[in-house]
């Protein structure tokens, strides 16, 4: 797409993370993960951007194109419009397309609806029904929210993680901009915790610092910024898995199909390859719209598969006991300074899936 210089240029500035205690002394450090060297074996990637930057990114760089489309009179491209500030509330399929009734009342019709809505995704519900949508919502019994505070003096280029009693930990992530991020993970109060996302966002807060009261290490400082912060979000950790990824001429892309948790590192490379092959086979395939999401249902079965694979025990990870939490750090500090991962992994075979996936080329899409 000739978005990579661009995106490089825009990378945050973390270095790595650390595994750290209850008094901020380094357990465990990791590095960054090459990007050559495939897999994601750490928190940090070589390349990493804010969702909003990229999100911007393409954004702009979609109406630039359509610009300049429009200048050299050429012929088709579609029509490229942007709004902002409502949803849809309902969707009617019929043979060749689908009436769309939107927030503010509007009424359309449209030849296909790409569903990219989340984990959460209202369009699979309204598309699949309720009871496909549950059933492809695979829990696995973490909750965790997200907000920014203002960073401290003295904060550095590092992520650190600090494991908690209690099943939770905490994670903070400054790179080079003015706000730290804060992660909270708990996997613990599930029922209380699905209660109050019902709720407003000062009662969902109000939770979750009752939740990491006394956590140790930094929380007094974390927990004492959420009623100024004003990015807070929280929800339950889940996997979607779904037998096929549209229905008529709804077809679901992202994390709405095929979230892989955030656990897994992969969920913007699963979207951006599913959205490469639904573009290259619905320009592949012309008018046959039916025939496009067919194959993309296909193609991308074995990259998902890939980016949903997790650790074998998410569970290891919310020690509930003061010694639980010395264990794991013992074995992070283990595993960090005996390089152990990187030693399994130069002995463990590639699969077959592995070597063979290759993302399809789709010279109809005229990228260059």
């Amino acid at each position: 797409m000739g978005l990579l210089n661009t995106i490089k240029a825009l990378c945050v500035a973390e270095k790595g993370a650390d595994i750290v205690d209850t008094n901020g002394n380094l357990v465990a450090h990791f590095g960054i993960n090459k990007a050559a060297e495939g897999g994601q074996r750490g928190l940090t990637s070589e390349y990493e951007i804010m969702r909003g930057d990229l999100v911007n990114v393409l954004y702009e760089r979609s109406l630039e194109q359509r610009a300049k489309i429009d200048e050299e009179g050429k012929e088709g491209g579609g029509e490229l419009k942007y709004e902002f500030g409502k949803t849809v509330t309902e969707l009617a399929q019929g043979d060749d397309g689908v009436d769309v009734t939107f927030s503010d009342g509007q009424k359309k019709r449209f030849d296909l609806v790409v569903g990219a809505d989340g984990q959460g995704s209202r369009t699979r519900r309204m598309a699949f029904g309720q009871e496909v949508s549950k059933e492809a919502f695979k829990s696995i019994g973490v909750h965790t929210a997200y907000y920014s505070i203002p960073r401290a003096k003295g904060e550095g280029e590092m992520a650190q993680l600090f494991f908690a009693p209690g099943s939770r930990f905490l994670l903070t992530r400054n790179s080079d901009r003015p706000m730290t991020q804060v992660y909270l993970f708990i996997m613990k109060d599930a029922e209380r915790l699905k209660a109050v996302y019902k709720e407003s966002i000062e009662e969902q807060k109000e939770v979750w610092a009752e939740a990491f009261k006394g956590a140790g290490w930094q929380s007094d400082r974390l927990l004492g910024a959420l009623s100024s912060c004003d990015d807070w979000y929280a929800h339950e950790v889940a996997q979607i898995k779904m037998k096929s990824w549209y229905t008529g001429r709804v077809v679901l892309l992202g994390d709405a199909g095929y979230g892989p948790s955030p656990f897994t590192g992969m969920g913007t490379t699963a979207s951006l390859v599913g959205a490469y092959v639904l573009a290259g086979e619905l320009a592949r395939n012309g008018r046959d719209v039916g025939a496009a999401l067919k194959a993309y249902n296909e193609i991308i079965r074995l990259p998902v598969d890939e980016c949903q694979k997790m650790p074998s025990s998410i569970g290891m990870f919310f020690p509930s006991s003061r010694i639980g939490v010395w264990i794991l750090n013992k074995a992070v500090w283990a595993i960090s300074s005996l390089r152990i991962d990187e030693r399994i992994n130069r002995w463990l075979p590639k699969s077959k899936e592995e070597v063979a996936w290759k993302i399809p080329e789709y010279p109809e899409l005229n990228l260059d």
